[in-house]
């Protein structure tokens, strides 16, 4: 399939769009898009998206903007504007809307590392083993999931961007870093640039044989999104030889796969794709946060860590929407989270168990809802970390006051105790 995108300026080309949404619709979506990136791609139109029930479609939900993501009074300023041609003001407004919807969460900033006096501006190093590399051609991506966390690399605002070229700086930083066992390269979409592009990232690491850097990974959505990327796109041949050459180099290669519904499951073309990752020897491992109006049912959970065990691929990780951009919109409270990820749990095998969640990816680290249980005659959130900045405070458990209104741990309280453990 040749591929073609769509945009808030040529959404409306593609002919299922203009047969289905009405004008009200559309100028919704217009608006909304002016805040929030908006990007379709023909694959997500014919082949995942259900046009007859769209309105509550889960792929629809997943990739196009909708209007109550806005806050009623963001949404009418935006829209006036737009109404009235006022392009500078309007750039204005939707800046300050951005910058009021916490476009680095998790204190992002804060992990950027230095070596010397020079910052890796396109690199984070939050936890001691892992380094995060976002490669500045792979800042984008085959369609825009509407509850993106990393919005604010696709919105046009440089400062707010995180990307490099720099593999040589990079390569130097992980040499001094005996600690750093796997390099994640993320985006954005690292899959989405060409596999000569690739190379010119991986090679030098390849190159360089660093001791202590045993795996590989690759944050990736093209599975969901374009999966003609491993089939019969021109270089995806090469790309499957890239996976290849990394395993024969004696790096473990995790394919990090992210799948929001099992909708993405079911086409001939995704099946096609990870057999053909499988067979270049890369571990294909998935992950989702809940997310409400697209997964938040036990149903879609179980259906999908089943299929995905059916595929090879392993189970991996129920994220937490983080507390960015349109959560009000997407949030589900941790209690409910909670609840559907142990009863979808409890439905499937062990070999599907391999999952952890709902984690929330926050500034001291991954902290996952274990529960809730009755302690003293409090009932309490029952936490843990999964992955921290600080090493020794993984898999201790710990306690919050039970809240049924917290989405986050900042809306949470410690119980037992005047802060939490990693304060």
């Amino acid at each position: 399939m040749e591929y073609r995108s769509y945009n808030q300026k040529s959404f409306t080309k593609a002919e299922k769009v203009k047969r289905y949404l009405s004008p009200s619709e559309i100028e919704e979506i217009e608006v909304v898009s002016q805040v929030f990136p908006f990007k379709v791609n023909n694959y997500v139109i014919e082949k995942l998206i259900d046009w007859d029930n769209y309105r509550d479609d889960p792929i629809f939900r997943l990739t196009f903007p909708h209007r109550d993501m806005l806050f009623e009074d963001d949404y009418e300023r935006v829209k006036a504007l737009m109404l009235k041609g006022d392009k500078e003001a309007l750039k204005r407004v939707v800046d300050s809307i951005r910058l009021t919807l916490n476009p680095h969460p998790a204190d992002q900033l804060s992990n950027v590392p230095k070596i010397g006096e020079k910052r890796l501006s396109g690199s984070q190093h939050k936890y001691k083993e892992t380094i995060l590399f976002f490669p500045k051609q792979g800042q984008t991506c085959h369609a825009y999931c509407s509850f993106c966390f990393r919005w604010p690399q696709f919105v046009g605002m440089e400062d707010l961007k995180f990307a490099s070229k720099e593999v040589e700086l990079l390569i130097e930083y992980i040499k001094a870093h005996p600690e750093i066992t796997d390099i994640i390269f993320t985006g954005g979409d690292p899959l989405i640039m060409s596999t000569r592009l690739l190379r010119g990232y991986v090679e030098p690491i390849l190159e360089a044989n660093i001791p202590h850097l045993k795996n590989i990974r690759f944050g990736t959505k093209t599975l969901g999104f374009w999966p003609y990327r491993f089939t019969s796109d021109p270089d995806a041949q090469d790309l499957l030889n890239l996976f290849e050459e990394i395993r024969n180099r004696g790096y473990h290669l995790a394919f990090m796969a992210h799948f929001n519904h099992y909708r993405e499951l079911e086409t001939p073309e995704v099946k096609e794709a990870v057999e053909k990752i499988l067979k270049t020897g890369a571990v294909i491992r998935t992950q989702s946060p809940i997310l409400r109006h697209i997964n938040d049912s036990v149903h879609v959970w179980e259906k999908m860590w089943r299929m995905q065990v059916e595929m090879d691929m392993i189970p991996y990780y129920m994220f937490v929407a983080r507390d960015t951009g349109a959560q009000h919109y997407f949030g589900v409270p941790l209690h409910r989270a909670w609840e559907i990820f142990r009863e979808a749990y409890s439905r499937v095998s062990g070999i599907a168990r391999t999952v952890r969640g709902p984690s929330m990816s926050a500034s001291p680290g991954k902290i996952c809802v274990e529960g809730t249980a009755v302690v003293d005659g409090r009932k309490v959130f029952v936490l843990s970390m999964i992955q921290a900045k600080n090493p020794s405070l993984v898999n201790r458990p710990f306690f919050a006051e039970y809240n049924e209104e917290a989405y986050w741990i900042d809306d949470l309280k410690p119980a037992f105790s005047e802060k939490f453990i990693f304060e």
